[in-house]
This record gives structure tokens, C-alpha cells and sequence, in this order.
């Protein structure tokens, strides 16, 4: 049974929220996929912190109308699984490594805020580093001159205590 106005309004609404709270869209194509290598892809997603959505493809297109994501709706056609994450790596990343495993998945492009992937971007984007991934790298990078400031801070009395030792050895070989 179809929907009624009011009904797809508010999905579009809904749809609409998702895609703003967004920062990466991929979409791929799902024919021929099981039950449980979709419920597998779910899993996985929701570990990673992305959402995947089976839309109606008219109700997508009106919910990215007007939004950074708008390029993406001529990519709109066919059973296709949408993936939403808050990090444009998240939904890339998800895809194309269940898709590495499962030819039925077929992933057709992408998005990011202005920018629309072709299946190579989503997958040099499946590539990268998470945002966490970034973030760790960069405090340890900020971390390091004031680690090694300390440890050079600490050579010098620790280098101190090496001599005097030494000298102490000394005397008490001679005596």
C-alpha cells in the first residue's frame, strides 16, 4: 500500500533531518543481496556510526533538493541502499570494504558537502583515515616537542647522577 501525502511529507522531513546532520553520502546499488549480508553491512555500520537507509528514490530527491547533496539525485535510479555518517570516511569506508567481499553490492557514488564522488572518489575515500584517526595523529604530533622538552629537561640532572656515581666508582676502585 502506497503512502499518503501527509506520510511522505513527514519522511521527507525525516530524510531531510539525516541529510543535514550529514557530512557523507554513498549510494550503492543492493540487487541480489541476502538478508543476512544486509543485516551483516548493518552491523558493521552501525559500529561505525553511519546510517543505511532503502529510500524511495522520488522521496530522496526532494529531501537533498536544496542541499549540498543536491548533485547526487541524477544518481537516484534503481534498488539503491543509501548511507549517511556524520564523517564523509564513515559511509565510504563501510561500503566499499562489504563490498570488497560481496559483488552483489555495487556502489555507484557519493557525496560530501558540494563535492559528488564517482565509485573511484568513494573508494580513494574508503582510504583515508577516520576523523578519530586524524585527530589521534595530530595530538601526538602536538604532544611531542613538549615530550621531548621534558626528557631533555630530565637528562641533564639524571646525566649529573651518572658522573658523580662515576667518580664515586672511581675512588672506591683507587682505595
Amino acid at each position: 500500500m502506497g503512502l499518503n501525502r501527509q506520510q511522505k511529507a513527514d519522511m521527507i522531513q525525516e530524510i531531510g533531518e539525516l541529510v543535514a546532520g550529514s557530512q557523507g553520502i554513498v549510494i550503492a546499488e543492493y540487487r541480489g543481496l541476502t538478508v543476512e549480508a544486509v543485516t551483516k553491512l548493518r552491523a558493521e555500520a552501525r559500529k561505525s556510526g553511519v546510517k543505511l537507509c532503502v529510500l524511495k528514490n522520488t522521496l530522496a530527491r526532494r529531501a537533498v533538493k536544496d542541499t549540498p547533496f543536491e548533485g547526487l539525485s541524477d544518481q537516484f535510479t534503481g534498488p539503491l541502499l543509501y548511507g549517511f555518517g556524520p564523517d564523509p570516511v564513515g559511509p565510504a569506508k563501510v561500503m566499499a570494504t562489504f563490498a570488497k567481499g560481496n559483488d552483489k553490492l555495487v556502489i555507484k557514488a557519493g557525496a560530501m558537502p558540494g563535492n559528488i564522488l564517482d565509485v573511484e572518489g568513494v573508494k580513494q575515500l574508503a582510504t583515508m583515515p577516520s576523523r578519530e584517526e586524524l585527530l589521534a595523529k595530530l595530538m601526538a604530533t602536538m604532544n611531542e616537542p613538549v615530550a621531548k622538552f621534558v626528557r631533555t629537561l630530565n637528562e641533564v640532572p639524571a646525566r649529573f647522577v651518572r658522573t658523580l656515581a662515576a667518580v664515586r666508582d672511581a675512588k672506591q676502585a683507587a682505595a
